[in-house]
């Protein structure tokens, strides 16, 4: 009998980029990437641990606008052209290195997992919902939801009917797609704050995860630790991050990821050819991008971009299942330490952005692949579970009441309330009021319904936690100021249309066709509650 249990948790989530207005908006390849890099190999990992007989067992949030694009006609058109041109140069850089053995083993690597990600992609039509809802219905892959559109909750605590708004929205999107409701949620940036749990138990939730500290700080304090989820007084589950195993996978400096073997990510093709070899595969305005296309490996700490080695996946595949097996050895150890103090089975919770799997660590679908099926054969210590599936196997636990938290840069809420981007939260607030007015509103015609549910998508889409963020990360700067701006001068023009009883019609008919999430939402979702 094991005596405890390891949860993987990935948290799939990208900001909703959509851009049918223009034919080239470079943010649009933050999907195309993901889907290359994480969401395919991520796929291809589960289709062969089903092949083997592999009993696999993972949590994987799929966040609303992650759905909504990924199922997009037009993106999944883009995406179809993108990977066409990826095919089509590396098949140029296989007869551009015909005589240079190392670097054509590196462009016939790619060209193969380019022509592998083809297959996948046209055996599901594109849709990669579908494909990932298949392991949701073998009951492998637990699908948790997020907030609508990834908004910061404790900072729109002081509006109950915003906190509601993303809880609701995402929970009916996720009914729609997925077929029923979902069980749990990633709660945004894992931040809580005290209360929110009856929003949750009121949605249906059945748990949500916190960063350690949201557990450790908990009253009473919980005897377990973060090793033991806690009951809020609602029943809602709350799941606690474990910080070791965390670090051994997050972290670039003592993590896995830095590793000599590994893929080096910041040195691509796309900045190192020749420019007019590589312009026809860069942006259509002749500006260098990354390509995904990348030669070297990290190869030691301290040296420059030029300093670096070529690459042998061979070698980094061998690392990958060497760290599979540290972490297994280092999960057993915990377990053994922790169940013979707590006395009963612990669980290790382990969670992660899903595209540092793939797109900042090039190994890590490897390194998945790898753990799963040496925790399948090679130890018998601990149970490799999804968190719907522990709390059916240990429904009793401790009732306590979590602490305020959130993940990331100081455990709360800094990163998303600083300097860089406090200017964004009077205007959040003041456009929150205002949709809070318009959900008391019936509709006068058709025209005023479209215009009101519209509303609240601009709303959602200004609240996204993901331009705070990049405001604070210094990185794509503008393209976050320009969507919170724009998506705030959509909503106030729709507000004053609607209290004067004169919709432009041609107008919103653009909006809608561009800022199409929730084709299904009711804005009186912002009613008070």
């Amino acid at each position: 009998m094991a005596i405890g249990y390891v949860a993987l948790v990935l948290h799939a989530h990208l900001p909703f980029v959509r851009h049918p207005e223009s034919d080239y908006v470079l943010e649009e390849e933050w999907l195309y990437e993901a889907i290359t890099e994480t969401y395919i190999p991520l796929l291809k990992v589960f289709e062969g641990l089903k092949r083997d007989g592999i009993d696999f067992k993972i949590t994987m949030s799929m966040t609303p606008p992650l759905v909504s694009m990924l199922r997009d006609p037009l993106l999944q058109e883009r995406y179809d052209a993108h990977l066409t041109q990826l095919e089509e140069l590396i098949e140029l850089e296989a007869e551009h290195n015909a005589n240079n053995g190392h670097m054509r083993y590196l462009a016939e690597h790619y060209a193969t997992e380019f022509n592998e990600a083809r297959q996948i992609w046209e055996r599901y039509n594109g849709d990669l919902v579908t494909a990932f809802k298949q392991f949701q219905d073998s009951n492998n892959l637990e699908i948790i939801t997020c907030g609508a559109t990834h908004g910061y909750l404790p900072l729109m605590k002081m509006y109950p009917e915003a906190v509601w708004a993303q809880i609701q929205v995402a929970c009916e999107h996720y009914e729609q797609t997925f077929g029923r409701r979902p069980r749990g949620i990633w709660l945004p940036e894992c931040a809580y704050y005290e209360g929110l749990e009856r929003m949750l138990a009121d949605a249906g939730l059945r748990y949500f995860l916190t960063d350690g500290h949201g557990i450790l700080y908990a009253r009473p304090r919980p005897r377990f630790g973060s090793y033991a989820p806690i009951f809020t007084e609602t029943g809602v589950a709350v799941f606690g991050r474990d910080h070791e195993s965390s670090q051994q996978v997050w972290s670039s400096e003592v993590g896995y990821p830095g590793a000599a073997e590994y893929r080096e990510f910041y040195k691509d093709l796309g900045w190192e050819a020749e420019y007019d070899y590589i312009k026809p595969y860069i942006m259509p305005n002749g500006q260098r991008k990354n390509t995904g296309i990348k030669y070297h490996k990290i190869t030691g700490r301290g040296l420059g971009l030029s300093d670096k080695a070529l690459y042998d996946p061979y070698w980094a595949r061998e690392k990958a299942a060497e760290h599979a097996a540290n972490f297994m050895y280092n999960r057993e150890r915990q377990a053994e330490h922790l169940h013979g103090i707590m006395q009963r089975p612990p669980i290790i919770v382990s969670p992660y952005d899903a595209e540092l799997f793939g797109h900042w660590w090039y190994e890590g679908p490897w390194f998945i692949d790898y753990l799963f099926r040496k925790s399948w054969y090679d130890q018998k210590t601990y149970q490799m579970t999804h968190l719907a599936d522990y709390l059916k196997a240990e429904p009793n636990q401790q009732v306590c009441r979590p602490s305020q938290s959130s993940w990331g840069y100081k455990g709360f809420h800094e990163y998303w309330l600083n300097e860089t981007n406090a200017w964004i939260y009077p205007h959040l607030h003041k456009a929150t009021e205002r949709m809070i007015e318009l959900g008391r509103l019936e509709p006068a015609d058709e025209l005023q319904w479209k215009a009101l549910n519209q509303a609240a998508r601009e709303l959602l889409l200004a609240q996204s936690s993901d331009w705070a963020f990049i405001m604070r990360t210094g990185t794509m700067v503008p393209y976050a100021v320009r969507r919170t701006r724009s998506h705030l001068m959509r909503f106030n023009k729709l507000y004053e249309e609607i209290k004067i009883g004169k919709v432009d019609s041609g107008w919103l008919e653009k909006v809608e066709m561009m800022d199409n999430i929730f084709p299904e939402i009711n804005y009186r979702v912002y009613r008070p509650l």
